[in-house]
């Protein structure tokens, strides 16, 4: 079973980076796991996600981009 968050970025994105330590924290505190996917290896991950990375998905949803608000993050965590 894949992972309940994924974020999808690129290498050298200082939001990315920011965005990181937002989900690592949140899904620590939560015990989720989360998977880090980079939009430029794959064309079609590059197209639909390319001008706003960093974006967060639970579930598959989206739940942020750009900036990654923890409160957002969490609440689409819960049960």
């Amino acid at each position: 079973m894949s992972d309940r968050v994924v974020m999808y970025s690129r290498v050298g994105c200082h939001l990315c980076a920011e965005a990181r330590g937002v989900v690592q924290e949140v899904c620590g505190r939560q015990g989720v796991s989360f998977t880090e996917v980079d939009v430029d290896g794959d064309a079609e991950l590059k197209e639909r996600y390319g001008d706003e990375v960093p974006v967060v998905t639970v579930d598959g949803a989206v739940v942020g981009f750009w900036r990654i608000d923890p409160t957002v993050l969490a609440h689409a965590l819960e049960p």
